[in-house]
């Protein structure tokens, strides 16, 4: 085994990732399964997450249908995981909800239902895979918040607060289950091009105003988040908890610079 792989290989790990059949959820899936893990696959959409388990590299990998807004069968849930694998050792939260709108016409029950899976939904599945195993064995939690943990777009007051609160809860983690040998890190992609996102990055408005706002000038691929998550989840790891890790292609950094002076 050379040192990288011996340094970031997942050989033998166990990863829930939650969401997996969502456009960020797949790319993630196909790192990890790379790096060596065996993947239980949670998303609501069973058909989807059951291609995806053969599509993988390596074997035996286990789709789980999955609302994480559920809270009553979460504990079943899991039992049912660790019945089937025997271990959890790395848990990507990656699911999550939104619906765009401006913050008078948000109803109650939208407001209900964004939280109840980005927030709600990830407090309490992480809750109870920590009671169910990691406080036994140790292991990563890797949460993956948004762009809107930091900053805002218009539109986006419910998601935005639910992510915030996903960094919040991250450093929480990472105080209460340090002791576990646990670590909790925050993973906040930019403006990344999905199938949910080709609307925006379609709209003639929008996109210029986010290209204008990225240093790159252009959307991330959700490959490009699978580093960061492969160094999250591995041993390399071993000293980083409670942060907040952003990937947006410099947006935060101050976007595309203004007209200045210089020979090049």
């Amino acid at each position: 085994m050379s040192y990288l792989d011996e340094l970031f290989a997942l050989h033998g790990k166990v990863a829930l990732l939650t969401g997996a059949a969502g456009g960020i959820g797949q790319a993630l899936a196909r790192g990890l399964a790379s790096a060596g893990a065996r993947m239980v696959l949670a998303d609501l959409d069973l058909a989807a997450v059951r291609k995806l388990a053969d599509e993988l590299p390596g074997s035996d990998h286990v789709p789980v249908a999955l609302d994480v807004s559920k809270t009553k069968q979460l504990e079943q849930t899991i039992d049912d995981v660790l019945a089937r694998t025997g271990r959890i050792d790395v848990l990507v939260n990656c699911a999550g909800i939104n619906k765009r709108e401006g913050l008078l016409d948000v109803s109650e029950e939208t407001y209900d239902r964004i939280m109840a899976v980005n927030l709600k939904g990830v407090f309490f599945l992480t809750q109870t895979v920590v009671k169910k195993t990691l406080m036994k064995t140790g292991g990563r939690i890797i949460n993956i918040g948004s762009y809107n943990c930091t900053s805002m777009l218009g539109g986006v007051s419910v998601y935005g607060a639910s992510k915030s609160g996903i960094a919040a809860l991250t450093r929480s983690m990472a105080i209460e289950w340090g002791k576990f040998n646990i670590t909790a890190n925050c993973i906040a992609p930019g403006h990344i091009l999905t199938p949910l996102t080709v609307p925006t990055w379609e709209h003639p408005q929008r996109s210029a105003y986010l290209r204008e706002r990225i240093t790159l000038g252009r959307p991330g691929n959700p490959d490009e988040l699978i580093g960061l998550t492969l160094l999250l989840a591995s041993d390399a790891s071993g000293y980083m908890t409670g942060q907040l890790y952003n990937i947006d292609g410099g947006a935060l950094a101050g976007g595309q610079p203004w007209p200045f002076d210089t020979a090049y």
